[in-house]
């Protein structure tokens, strides 16, 4: 008991003093952010998949499917707008660097890496408290000042380019000289025994697992190289897929629409397109057929040991007592790919990995030392019913799964089908954790604004959508363009698959964008128009160089690449012969 004085009464009395309680501490979530590539809309069990995934069922199960989900229609835009809520035109990643082209590259912009007028989410969770941890592909810049270390992860093991070998350490194209990893900053060897999806599992737990006892709740950022080429995976993965697409791409890409209508993910009656890249399974002779079969086992094979790995993270977290107090996101940076060969056997198409020391045996496939791919017939099949495919603005390049699920999360085993776009990531994130997003200046810089949208009232349920009918979301890719407002979608697809028209959809009835409404819906069709060009006007969208087309750009930087030191080389040996020459000249004339 304390003795206090109390006022005006001049005297000591025994009085209990006022002690305030400090009140309980707010528990802040851990947050898992996983990001697949390359993975199609129906690629996972949750979304129509004869894939088994059980880990992302589970996850599914535990909180909110997003049917409508958008992200940008290739890897490291979506990733620019995934990590920092800005869209990616603005922070500095219109498209990755290996397509860029020399004249966009003149402009600040255009640079393909991470700009440093905006912020990630790794640096504002760090600020506030959160270990921050990353593993997998990055490919946002590798300079010194552009490596994940240096954007807010306290630790990092990083691929810094667009892909790379699953199996080991080599680069999957000859435009790197190398497979870039980078751990803490600096350069790094992977392991004897490295296999992509199992090394980033091992090197998360290892991170999350060094600071566990402190109290700290951590994030952590998990970007699998799966299923990005080259596709490879363990052979005992792969022989649960032998025999299941031997009936072809068209088969599966009709199962795969009745089993996302079954699970209310599109409309009973949504309608399917046909690519014209999509070939003729009949036509196919017997040996193709399996060669061709045996491709998309691997595939999903990739898938299942993506999820089995996922599993791993899941059990450790449940085991050191996390689980309950973790909230995890999963989605894919975009759609599947379909730049692999139509035919894989034919000459050309072995040139190319030949040249890197590949192999396409049909034996072998997907083991180390193997190049795998899916064709286009199967990548169609992956994002069905949806059209097109990665690096193009229809649906199946751009719409992809995203669940967010956590034990703490109050709706469970719901599906939404709320638009949502690929900057709502990190206003999301920054929600669950309690966060605020930066001001006009962060560590004194300015930095832009995140134009993402919070996504929890979704998981609430005190929401139907984030999104009004007269808010419009923009993109653009090397001319391929979008606008999204409301239920309805404004695209253009340039050559060669697409015709370069501007086309107007209800992506809510409509989502394999069958029924084209520009000439029934005038008035909708040139607002939305118009609302584009201010879209493009205020994000610095440049015009594409004359004859430019991506698979060309690429192939001109890869050569560009290959060949710059024997260039350097012959300029420098000009350099140094070059007084020779001139004085030889001066000595004849005399």
């Amino acid at each position: 008991m304390c003795s206090l004085l109390v006022a005006g009464s001049g005297v000591a009395q025994d009085v209990e003093p006022i002690v305030e309680i400090p009140p309980e501490p707010v528990t802040r979530p851990n947050i898992v952010f996983i990001l697949a590539d390359d993975l199609g809309y129906t690629d996972i069990a949750p979304y129509g998949s004869e894939v088994n995934t059980p880990t992302l069922s589970a996850l599914a199960e535990q909180g909110v499917r997003f049917s409508n989900y958008h992200t940008a229609a290739n890897c490291a835009p979506a990733r620019a707008m995934l990590l920092t809520g800005v869209g990616n035109h603005l922070a500095g990643v219109p498209n990755i660097p290996e397509m860029l082209a020399p004249e966009q590259r003149t402009h600040a912009h255009y640079q393909g890496v991470l700009g440093d007028n905006v912020v990630t989410v790794a640096n504002l969770l760090e600020g506030a408290g959160y270990h921050t941890y990353m593993a997998g592909k990055w490919h946002l810049g590798s300079t010194p000042n552009k490596l994940p270390s240096r954007r807010g992860f306290q630790r990092t093991v990083a691929m810094m380019d667009s892909g790379a070998d699953n199996w080991e350490q080599r680069p999957y194209l000859p435009i790197y000289d190398q497979a870039n990893w980078f751990a803490d900053g600096e350069r790094f060897t992977l392991p004897e025994d490295f296999y992509s999806s199992r090394f980033l599992i091992d090197k998360t737990i290892e991170f999350i697992d060094s600071n566990i006892g402190n109290g700290q709740p951590f994030f952590a950022y998990v970007s699998f190289m799966a299923v990005h080429i080259p596709v490879q995976a363990p052979q005992s993965f792969i022989d649960r897929y032998m025999g299941v697409y031997d009936a072809g791409w068209d088969v599966l890409r009709e199962q795969r629409l009745q089993r996302a209508v079954e699970s209310g993910l599109v409309p009973a009656d949504t309608a399917m397109t046909r690519v014209s890249t999509t070939g003729d399974w009949d036509a196919l002779d017997d040996d193709r057929k399996r060669y061709e079969a045996k491709r998309m086992a691997v595939y999903g094979a990739m898938i299942e040991a993506m999820d089995f790995h996922i599993g791993r993270l899941v059990e450790y977290l449940k085991s050191s007592g996390q689980y309950d107090n973790t909230i995890f996101v999963f989605t894919s940076d975009n759609g599947s790919e379909a730049s692999g060969p139509a035919d894989p056997e034919a000459f050309p198409a072995r040139l190319g990995p030949a040249g890197q020391g590949y192999h396409t045996d049909y034996e072998r496939l997907g083991l180390q030392g193997s190049y795998n791919s899916i064709s286009p017939g199967f990548a169609s099949a992956s994002a069905s019913p949806l059209s097109f495919y990665k690096f193009y603005t229809g649906e199946g390049g751009m719409r992809v799964p995203l669940i967010i699920a956590g034990e703490g999360l109050p709706r469970k085993q719901v599906s939404t089908p709320a638009f949502a776009w690929a900057t709502d990531i990190t206003p999301t994130i920054l929600a669950l954790a309690g966060v605020e997003a930066p001001g006009a200046r962060y560590a004194g810089r300015p930095v832009l604004p995140m134009s993402g949208r919070d996504l929890s009232p979704l998981l609430s349920g005190n929401a139907d959508r984030v999104y009004g009918e007269e808010d419009a979301v923009g993109y653009e890719l090397t001319g391929h363009a979008v606008l999204f407002q409301g239920d309805y979608k404004l695209v253009v697809n340039q050559p060669p698959l697409g015709d370069g028209q501007w086309r107007l959809y209800n992506i809510a009835r409509d989502p394999g964008e069958v029924v084209d409404l520009a000439s029934g819906q005038p008035v909708i069709f040139q607002r939305m128009l118009a609302r584009y060009q201010l879209y493009a006007r205020d994000n610095g969208v440049l015009p594409l160089p004359a004859g430019y087309t991506q698979m060309r750009q690429l192939v001109t930087n890869a050569l560009h690449q290959q060949y710059r030191e024997v260039i350097l080389l012959f300029l420098l040996t000009l350099l140094v012969l070059m007084p020779f020459y001139v004085a030889y000249r001066m000595k004849r004339k005399r």
